[in-house]
């Protein structure tokens, strides 16, 4: 029975490997290189909710224009996203052209209690 407890304790250590400490390591990995990829002109999400174009990449923080003529430092940690003008204009475009198509189907009949309203 000992021997058949251990492997029970090795499977169940296996599994939390690979149902936590895995998919936490591809996450910052991914942040990691998030980070590492901000260039000059790339606009940005902080984790405060701010949006901005970066205009200068230093170390360990970033020059980042919030507003015209204003710009902010923050640090390269409080990045949590980049957003890129072509995706933005795509997804615009598919808004547009899904509220056209809703635009262009007709009313439904209102339905009263008795069902819909027979007009004779």
């Amino acid at each position: 029975m000992g021997g058949l407890g251990f492997l029970l304790i090795i499977v169940a250590f296996a599994f939390l490997y690979f149902v936590l400490v895995r998919p936490q390591k591809r996450r910052q990995l991914q942040q990691q290189q998030l980070l590492d990829d901000i260039r000059v002109g790339d606009e940005i999400v902080t984790a405060g909710g701010l949006l901005g174009d970066v205009r200068e990449v230093r170390d360990e923080e970033l020059l980042v224009r919030i507003a015209p003529e204003l710009d902010v430092r923050i640090a390269r940690r409080a990045v949590v996203g980049v957003t890129h003008e072509d995706e933005d204009a795509e997804e615009d475009e598919e808004e547009e052209e899904d509220d056209d198509a809703e635009e262009q189907t007709e009313p439904e009949e209102p339905v009263g209690k008795n069902g819909p309203s027979a007009a004779t």
